[in-house]
């Protein structure tokens, strides 16, 4: 068996069977897998067994060509707004529901993308190549240990199968773990179809389980009010998550409502990246031609996607358009408030500043943006200053740190940067302990994140056989804020070639 004996196999999520998943196989591939990747503290951490995933039964299972011990395998149905357009069936298109695992009070999912078609793939093939599993396996763990919430990876493995994208290219598949792989667009689905009893039902089985202590009582009174809680927890959670993002430079490149996690998971890996010069307006998605889902915009998406929500809610609670719109209104105040916090512990600033500290945060933005600094390298390399100093010895200082992200020899950036160093030394502490301050900075300010000209070197790599990037990457990504142990180039500037590379939702 895969588990451990402190942990269990169940069939709870399963258990609801239709309307809301078809039971369906895997496609077992028709060359041998392997496994490029397993990790190993996540398995033992849900309760599998490392030594049996890692055997020839155990990568069978991890890649969708046997089945997991007494489990069939699920696709769930759901809908969405794609780029802000209404898309009446989505679902898990190449993605399977292949166990569910309890240990003690904790419960998980396991599923796999990139295990063939399902009733929901739209003609495709349900395939994902190893340049996209790669990059949705090493990004959840990476936000993982960045502290941001989010779906999990525990195992990539792949074959010689050809998958025929834009060229042909290797089918690899993605373990992935959560607690809930349910989106907003489950919630839509079931709404639009009219399947109002199917959809009450959903929402009280993922409330009973994910939110033990909402109380929806036997009358209709206190259902409509352990919604109305629920919701709050998703527009905090969502919002939350959201200025978290912002706080590390990370964008998701494809906020669809079917991208959007009931439990506020940051979910669904495709064109992400993590911003190198900073650009407010910064594009992931070479597939987003009107910005929809830039850096600035996430925020604005991500409540419009909740209004979404709300929406397909409004019908199981009636007139409750008032208590819904005030939900909402939350939004605004629980992102600021988070974000005002995440930033100025950024820039070394007690979070009880208040405006003083919102004004330093957004001239420093402002800053970034005009001059295009390294976001990443701007804000680690804060810990070289010293409250106490003068401007001229802070500058001095700063320039001989390893993430001094100024160029030099560009006079109006050096000017500017002197500018904000004043601006910021009249806002900071000067009662600190000056060691003790440096060393928070670099706990809250990463030295690494997983830059895509990284990724790429990894990607080229792997498609050539050679997965040892992929392995020096994962080392790396999960302890991000310790630079002692990183290599040199995982903390360099981006090289210039970097700039131009293309994501897109193609994978």
């Amino acid at each position: 068996m895969f588990h451990n004996h402190d942990s269990i196999l169940v069939q709870e999520y399963a258990s609801l069977g239709a309307p809301y998943l078809a039971a369906v196989p895997a496609t077992p591939l028709r060359t041998p897998p392997s496994l490029l990747h397993l990790n190993t503290e996540l398995a033992s951490e849900i309760g599998l067994n490392v030594e049996q995933l890692s055997s020839t039964q155990g990568i069978d299972a991890l890649s969708g060509n046997t089945p997991f011990p007494g489990y069939q395998s699920q696709a769930s149905v759901y809908c969405g707004h794609q780029f802000g357009q209404f898309v009446p069936q989505l679902g898990d298109g190449r993605a399977l529901l292949i166990a569910e695992i309890r240990k003690g009070k904790q419960y998980r999912q396991l599923q796999l993308k990139g295990a063939g078609p399902t009733p929901y793939s739209r003609h495709a093939d349900g395939r994902a190549v190893l340049r996209s599993s790669i990059r949705e396996y090493l990004a959840s763990e990476a936000m993982h240990a960045l502290g941001i919430p989010t779906t999990r990876a525990l195992s990539l493995t792949a074959s010689a199968d050809p998958v025929f994208r834009e060229t042909t290219e290797t089918a690899a598949i993605v373990c992935r773990v959560s607690e809930s792989f349910m989106r907003f667009g489950h919630v839509e689905f079931f709404c639009y179809t009219n399947q109002l009893d199917a959809l009450r039902n959903l929402l009280t089985w993922h409330i009973e389980q994910h939110h033990p202590e909402i109380d929806l009582g036997e009358s209709e009174e206190s259902f409509h009010k352990g919604l109305l809680a629920w919701l709050k927890i998703v527009v905090e959670r969502t919002a939350r998550m959201v200025a978290q993002w912002q706080a590390v430079g990370f964008c998701h490149g494809v906020m669809n409502t079917d991208n959007m996690s009931l439990l506020g998971l940051t979910i669904d890996y495709g064109p992400y990246g993590f911003i190198d010069g900073f650009d407010i307006d910064h594009i992931c998605n070479h597939s987003d031609h009107q910005g929809r889902y830039s850096y600035r915009n996430q925020p604005r998406i991500a409540h419009w996607n909740l209004y979404a929500l709300a929406q397909a809610l409004s019908p199981l609670i009636p007139d409750s358009k008032e208590n819904l719109q005030n939900l909402l209104d939350g939004f605004a105040d629980v992102f600021h408030t988070e974000h005002s916090a995440l930033f100025a512990r950024k820039l070394g600033l007690s979070v009880e500043q208040g405006e003083s500290a919102d004004t330093l945060i957004e001239n420093t933005l402002k800053f970034m943006h005009e001059h295009k600094l390294d976001f990443t390298r701007f804000f680690r390399s804060l810990a070289a200053l010293n409250p106490q100093a003068s401007a001229a010895d802070n500058f001095a200082a700063w320039q001989k740190s390893t993430f001094f992200p100024l160029a030099l020899g560009d006079e109006d950036q050096v000017n500017n940067a002197k500018l904000w160093l004043n601006e910021w030394l009249l806002q900071v502490n000067k009662q600190v302990e000056v060691s003790a301050w440096q060393a928070q900075l670099n706990l809250v300010n990463p030295a690494f994140i997983l830059r895509n000209h990284l990724l790429q070197n990894a990607i080229e790599q792997s498609q050539q056989g050679d997965f040892t990037e992929v392995n020096r990457l994962f080392a790396a990504l999960s302890d991000p804020y310790s630079a002692a142990q990183l290599p040199a180039e995982y903390t360099a500037e981006p090289p210039d070639w970097a700039k131009t590379l293309v994501l897109s939702c193609s994978s």
